[in-house]
């Protein structure tokens, strides 16, 4: 299992517009792509500018092997609200 941990800096005041196109759009996605295991949208508690994206995959090639081009249309479909983000994997060794 490898967790895809994504850091977003969204101004507060737009951080309910900028939710509602990121589940529209990249939730709907990854819930069709093969080895999408779940996600969770986690806020900082010491930055509320700070969103994390934490996706969990079966495994880094499935993750790996969704196409550019659909990432791409996605992308295009968040608009003004696609951001840049600072971006780590881990890798699960152990479930508690």
């Amino acid at each position: 299992m490898v967790v895809e941990f994504l850091t977003f800096e969204v101004d507060v005041a737009l951080r309910g517009e900028w939710l509602r196109h990121e589940e529209k759009h990249w939730s709907r996605f990854l819930e069709e792509q093969t080895g999408f295991v779940r996600k969770q949208m986690w806020e900082d508690a010491d930055d509320p500018r700070a969103l994390h994206a934490v996706i969990w995959w079966e495994s880094l090639d499935a993750w790996h092997s969704i196409p550019k081009d659909e990432l791409a249309r996605v992308m295009a479909a968040m608009g003004k609200y696609e951001l840049d983000a600072a971006l780590s994997t881990f890798n699960v060794i152990r479930d508690c």
